[in-house]
């Protein structure tokens, strides 16, 4: 009786591990207060708040006021890379990719200008906040691909002909994309943009060889990436309001060493509109 007791409390730790290392982080509900001993170890600090399902209302804006989208935040939940075919007739396809990194992917605390002209284009710009995060994701065949996942400098629009924020409201708009390692960092052979060695062979003329001169010659590019919110979910009463984003960006150019590859990024977004002070 004693080792069946012992064998069942096994198999029950076993079963908890799994699940809790298989499924996903469940989102937090915006209405709800959590303590820190409830979020703790539980990768519920990297999901974004979420309205309930009947948060279905709308709220208007007053053209020319000054707003501000306040606590925005950004949970990636898929990822899709570019690859490209082995066939040539065969059109570029998006592969499905595993995130390796794990509770670090959500942006955050995010605020912008939100203003509504007078044609009705209502126009979002991010200011500040936790506005990337770097990440790797895997490809099915072992590949890994890192990015750094950011809106910086977004600028996103509705078309004309609104008056305020619906379920049916969609943000469309570009953002710049920062290298994904600063000018500082030094690669395997102490090579670096501002630091270290300009080159790592033996005779410093044939560091120009067009074999080896990209690898030699650091660079921090910035690209530019675009995105789309999807508003689903309006609170009226307190102007929040959730949806879906996709987010089309490059990769890591590797200090300009590579080529980057576009990456798709689905999720789920959260925000406040409040009147600016």
């Amino acid at each position: 009786m004693r080792y069946r007791a012992l064998i069942a409390g096994l198999v029950a730790l076993c079963v908890g591990f799994l699940t809790a290392c298989s499924e996903e982080p469940v989102s937090l509900l915006s209405d709800r207060t959590y303590t820190y001993d409830q979020i703790r170890n539980t990768g519920l600090a990297n999901s974004c708040p979420q309205l309930p399902e009947t948060a279905r209302g709308e709220f208007s804006l007053d053209s020319g006021e000054s707003y501000i989208l306040t606590d925005l935040c950004l949970e990636p939940t898929s990822y899709f890379v570019k690859e490209e075919s082995t066939n040539k007739r065969e059109e570029p396809k998006f592969i499905g990719a595993k995130p390796l990194t794990r509770y670090t992917s959500s942006l955050d605390q995010v605020t912008g200008d939100l203003i509504l002209d007078e044609s009705g284009v209502l126009t979002f710009k991010e200011k500040e906040g936790i506005d990337f995060q770097a990440i790797t994701v895997q490809l099915p065949g072992g590949e890994q691909v890192p990015m750094l996942f950011t809106i910086k400098n977004l600028v996103a629009q509705t078309p004309g002909g609104q008056n305020g924020i619906s379920t049916s409201t969609d943000l469309k708009g570009q953002y710049k994309v920062p290298s994904y390692r600063g000018a500082t960092f030094l690669d395997p052979k102490a090579r670096g943009q501002a630091t270290g060695y300009d080159n790592a062979v033996a005779l410093p003329a044939a560091a120009d060889d067009e074999e080896i001169v990209r690898e030699n010659v650091k660079r921090t590019p910035v690209l530019d990436g675009e995105i789309e919110l999807q508003v689903s979910k309006v609170n009226s009463q307190t102007g929040e309001v959730a949806g879906i984003f996709q987010a089309l960006q490059p990769s890591d150019t590797d200090l300009g060493a590579k080529e980057p590859v576009d990456v798709k990024i689905r999720g789920l977004f959260y925000g406040r509109v409040e009147p600016a002070v």
